[in-house]
């Protein structure tokens, strides 16, 4: 604003005109395309045909197959959180096997959630496998905070010496395994 106008003063010459040329371009644009649109249409989306959804027998080999993976990788992870509740310190050893045992049962977490199963029954199955390997990662995670503690205390100390695997959510997520093997041997 210039010294001496008053704040009703109309705009200056060269914001008037950069209005006038906006509006022109805004106007020539929606020219083009009309222009366009009536030379050649705008092609319209075509439709995919519905994917195929995979057969229930093949949804519950994919099922099995991950959760055989799953259950082998128990077994260090359970050797992992057992060397974590060892007397003593916890060796730089433990905290890499803890750690790589924490990424293989992360992956096979992440790939039973992805697995995209349909049926009723084998979702109901998926969804309790995925809720037993989040435990699996939670007790890989929290021997590691209790193993590798910065300060540690004598109540920490004592549940970390209590440590001794994964516990029952292991046998239960074989079980399932088992149970879903016998039923894909069934058909």
């Amino acid at each position: 604003m210039h010294t001496g106008t008053t704040p009703d003063a109309p705009a200056p010459q060269a914001a008037r005109w950069r209005a006038g040329v906006r509006r022109l371009d805004a106007r020539r644009w929606l020219a083009a395309v009309q222009l366009l649109a009536a030379v050649r249409p705008l092609p319209r989306p075509h439709r995919r045909p519905a994917p195929v959804r995979p057969s229930r027998p093949e949804q519950l080999r994919a099922l099995v197959a991950v959760l055989d993976e799953a259950v082998a990788a128990q077994t260090p992870a359970d050797e992992a959180v057992a060397a974590c509740g060892e007397p003593g310190p916890a060796s730089r050893g433990t905290a890499r096997d803890c750690g790589q045992q924490s990424i293989a049962v992360h992956r096979l977490h992440a790939r039973l959630q992805d697995l995209g199963t349909t049926d009723p029954d084998l979702v109901a199955a998926q969804a309790h496998a995925v809720r037993l390997l989040a435990y699996d990662l939670w007790m890989l995670r929290a021997s590691m905070n209790l193993a590798f503690t910065v300060r540690p205390v004598d109540r920490t100390e004592a549940a970390r010496l209590r440590l001794n695997g994964l516990g029952r959510p292991a046998d239960d997520l074989r079980r399932l395994r088992d149970s879903l093997r016998a039923e894909l041997r069934d058909t």
